[in-house]
Order: structure tokens, then C-alpha cells, then sequence
């Protein structure tokens, strides 16, 4: 678990305690589809299963997350772009750059995810990756791209399905 005084990993600047700590521990929900993708990923990052499934639609939820075989460290996460997703709307797109390590080496996955409202709350659609590649070299492009979770497949035989 993150220390609540440490800064929160969704990159906001901010303590864990005052960003995505009330999220988490079902205190707040978030407001705006960009505050739902930096609090995925900090959960994320913390291998929180039980916040990623509550925040990810019924439709396209899977029944259970897998960190047992992940050996990757979540490193930073930069937002890219922002489409709708404030708190008035209904349906949102943020794309971002998540930064992780895996055997001494540093790679980035650049998503496009898709949220949507569900009962006043916001959730998690589905996502598609745009590249994923080491830092510094050409990126591999799409569902073709290898999976982020490390399992050595491709994203669209692995987590893409």
C-alpha cells in the first residue's frame, strides 16, 4: 500500500491521501473521466483488483484481474488528450502514456480508452492500445503491439480479447 503522505502515483503533484486515496477507499468518486484513468492507474500500479473491477463497466468487465504473472513497475503516467469526459457529459476519451520497467528495462504503452457513465458514476469502457514499445525505439503499433503485461504474447491475443 502507498503511503498516504507520498506523492500519488497518477502523477497529479499531489499526497496520495488528497488525490486518488479517497477513490480507492470509496470515500469520493471520481468527477471527470481523466480523474477515473488516474485513479485506475495508481490502483493499477498497486495491483488494487477489487477498484479496477468496480470501475470497469459490466459489459466488458472480465470476472477477475491477474497480477500473479505481471513482474512490471508502474512508473509514471503522462495524459496525453482529453475528450469530453467532464462532469456534465455522458462519455469520455483520455489517451495516455503509462511508463513501466521490466527487467532492468524501460518500455511505454500509449492507450486510447473509452469511459462512460453508468447511474452518475464513471467507469471504464474498453481501451485500445495505440503502441507499445521500449523507450527510445520504434514504437510497435496496435493489437499487434506485444501485450504490457508482460506475458511475452501479443495485445491481441492476450488482453486484447
Amino acid at each position: 500500500m502507498l503511503d498516504a503522505e507520498k506523492p500519488c502515483l497518477c502523477g497529479s503533484n499531489t499526497h496520495y491521501s488528497a488525490c486518488c486515496q479517497p477513490f480507492h477507499h470509496h470515500e469520493k468518486s471520481p468527477l471527470t473521466a481523466e480523474a477515473l484513468m488516474r485513479s485506475r492507474y495508481s490502483g493499477y500500479a498497486m495491483r488494487n483488483t477489487a477498484y479496477l473491477l468496480e470501475t470497469w463497466d459490466k459489459s466488458t468487465c472480465p470476472t477477475d484481474i491477474d497480477f500473479s504473472k505481471e513482474e512490471v513497475t508502474w512508473t509514471k503516467l503522462e495524459i496525453i488528450s482529453v475528450k469530453k469526459g467532464r462532469e456534465k457529459d455522458k462519455k469520455g476519451i483520455v489517451e495516455f502514456k503509462a511508463y513501466y520497467t521490466s527487467e532492468a528495462e524501460e518500455y511505454v504503452l500509449n492507450e486510447l480508452s473509452r469511459f462512460i457513465k453508468v447511474s452518475g458514476r464513471w467507469v471504464y469502457m474498453d481501451g485500445v492500445v495505440k503502441s507499445s514499445s521500449k523507450v527510445g525505439l520504434k514504437t510497435n503499433q496496435g493489437k499487434n503491439a506485444p501485450c504490457a503485461c508482460g506475458s511475452g504474447k501479443k495485445f491481441k491475443r492476450c488482453c486484447g480479447q
